[in-house]
């Protein structure tokens, strides 16, 4: 027996935005490859493997995010951001992963401290879905990015 009509709408219609959100971030990440150079419109253009070796990713992640087959893992996420002159947190909310909310931006001089308050690792890692078995992981990778250590 099948799921029901109710499941199968709301499978529908994750996996709709899913594929929207994959889509939207490949054309922006597309727009940032033309930008810095990334020649990708050519048969012969060489710009995905360009970029790949250039952020030290494997070809596939970057084939499979320009074909619009996966999102890809936060490692290349960040390895991209670098290469591509963009910040992480920029990545993260464009992919659909994070929104901005999740991801407050640090206040500015003079503007109220406890206005914005930035996410813990661990907090991240909950919203994020991040499964428990990992979170250790993805908590210790996230303070080294932020400069707190392990």
């Amino acid at each position: 027996m099948g799921p029901s009509p109710r499941a199968a709408s709301t499978e529908r219609t994750e996996r709709t935005e899913r594929t929207d959100a994959l889509e939207e971030f490949a054309v922006w990440v597309e727009g940032l490859m033309r930008d810095r150079g990334y020649v990708i419109d050519g048969p012969r253009g060489g710009g995905k493997s360009r970029l790949a070796d250039d952020s030290g990713v494997h070809r596939a992640a970057v084939t499979r995010l320009l074909q619009r087959q996966s999102m890809p893992d936060l490692e290349t996420m960040r390895r991209l951001a670098v290469v591509l002159g963009v910040p992480l947190r920029d990545m993260l909310i464009r992919s659909g992963r994070l929104s901005e909310d999740d991801l407050p931006l640090e206040p500015g001089p003079g503007a109220d401290p406890g206005a914005s308050r930035r996410l813990s690792p661990e907090e991240a890692a909950r919203r994020m879905g991040v499964p428990e078995d990992l979170r250790g992981l993805f908590v210790k990778v996230a303070r080294q990015f932020l400069g707190e250590g392990p």
